[in-house]
C-alpha cells in the first residue's frame, strides 16, 4: 500500500469519499473544464468563470478534506491569497495582450518567411487543444528549469515567490511574482502567434490554468496514470521543496511528461515546502528580484 493510499484510511469522511475523490477528482474536473470551453470555443468569459469555478471545487475539497491538515488556511488568509490571485490575473491578461502586440506580426511574416503554415487545423479541436498544451509546456519546461539553474534567470523573474509559500493549496497557481508573468505567459504566446492556432489556443489555457490549480492543491489524488502525462499535486509539491535537490525536479508545472523524458522527474513525498525555514513576509516575496530572504536554500547556487 502507497503512502497515499494509507492515508486515505485515517479518520475523517467517509473513506469511500476519500477514495472517489482520490481517482476521480482530477480527470472528471478537467473533463469538465475542456467540455464547458467546447460547447463555445469562442466564449470570451470562459477563462474567468473556469478559474473561479475551480477555485471553489478545490478549495472546498481542501477545506473537507484536506491532505495535510497543517497547510489548511483561514478565511482570512484565503480571502488575502484570492485577492492577489485577482491582481495578478489581471497583470498576466494585459501581459497576453502587450505580447499580442508586440509579437503578432512579427510571427506571423515569420511564419509566412518559413513556410510555417503547417498548424493542422484540420484535426479534431480537442486534439488542436492538447497540441498546443503540449508544445506550450515544452517551452515552460526549459524556461521553468533555467529559473532554479541559472541566479540572474531566478532573480529576474522573481521565481522565489512563488516557492515563498510554506503551505501550499490551489490559490498557488497564481500567486507568483508579477514580473514573472512575463515568462509564464511567453511560451504559449510563441505557439500561439507563430501557428496561428486559433481556438484550440483559448482551450489550452483554461486546460492548463485548471491543471496548475489541481497541481498546487491539498488534496490526495491518484498519481499512476494520469500521471504519466500530466502533473499531479504530489509531483508538483515535491518541486516546492525546501530541499535543494528535490526542488529540481519536476519542472512541468502542467505537463511532467516533459520531466519524464528529460530526466527531471521524482517521485517523492516532501516533508516541507518553501524556499527555507521561515516564509518570508509580503514585503519579502515583492523584493525577491532584488534580494532573496537569508534563509533562502533552493536559489540557484544555494547548496553551494
Amino acid at each position: 500500500m502507497t503512502h497515499e493510499t494509507k492515508l486515505l484510511d485515517q479518520p475523517g469522511p467517509p473513506t469511500t469519499v476519500r477514495w472517489m475523490l482520490f481517482y476521480s477528482l482530477q480527470p472528471i474536473l478537467l473533463a469538465l473544464v475542456v467540455a464547458y470551453w467546447y460547447v463555445d470555443p469562442g466564449r470570451p468569459e470562459t477563462y474567468v468563470v473556469v478559474i473561479v469555478a475551480v477555485q471553489l471545487i478545490l478549495g472546498l475539497t481542501e477545506h473537507i478534506v484536506p491532505a495535510r491538515p497543517s497547510w489548511n488556511t483561514t478565511l482570512t488568509e484565503k480571502a488575502g491569497n484570492a485577492v492577489l490571485v485577482v491582481l495578478l490575473t489581471t497583470v498576466a491578461g494585459y501581459v497576453g495582450v502587450l505580447y499580442y502586440a508586440v509579437l503578432a506580426e512579427p510571427l506571423s511574416e515569420l511564419r509566412a518567411a518559413l513556410h510555417l503554415d503547417v498548424w493542422p487545423h484540420e484535426w479534431p479541436l480537442i486534439a488542436q487543444l492538447f497540441l498546443v498544451f503540449f508544445l506550450s509546456e515544452f517551452l515552460w519546461y526549459w524556461m521553468h528549469r533555467a529559473e532554479h539553474r541559472w541566479s540572474l534567470v531566478w532573480r529576474l523573474s522573481g521565481h522565489g515567490a512563488h516557492h515563498s509559500f510554506k503551505r501550499l493549496g490551489a490559490l498557488n497557481f497564481g500567486l507568483n511574482h508579477p514580473v514573472e508573468y512575463f515568462f509564464i505567459v511567453l511560451p504559449s504566446a510563441i505557439v500561439e502567434l507563430t501557428f496561428g492556432v486559433g481556438y484550440a489556443a483559448a482551450g489550452a489555457a483554461v486546460f492548463s490554468v485548471t491543471q496548475a490549480s489541481i497541481a498546487h492543491s491539498n488534496i490526495h489524488l491518484n498519481t499512476r496514470w494520469i500521471g504519466l502525462l500530466f502533473t499531479t499535486n504530489k509531483y508538483h509539491i515535491c518541486h516546492h521543496s525546501a530541499v535543494l535537490e528535490e526542488s529540481n525536479t519536476n519542472y512541468g508545472c502542467s505537463a511532467i511528461v516533459w520531466d519524464r523524458v528529460f530526466g527531471t522527474f521524482l517521485d517523492k513525498h516532501i516533508d516541507e515546502a518553501g524556499t527555507g525555514p521561515t516564509e518570508p513576509s509580503l514585503w519579502e516575496k515583492f523584493i525577491m528580484p532584488i534580494k532573496d530572504p537569508e534563509d533562502t536554500a533552493i536559489a540557484p547556487n544555494a547548496g553551494s
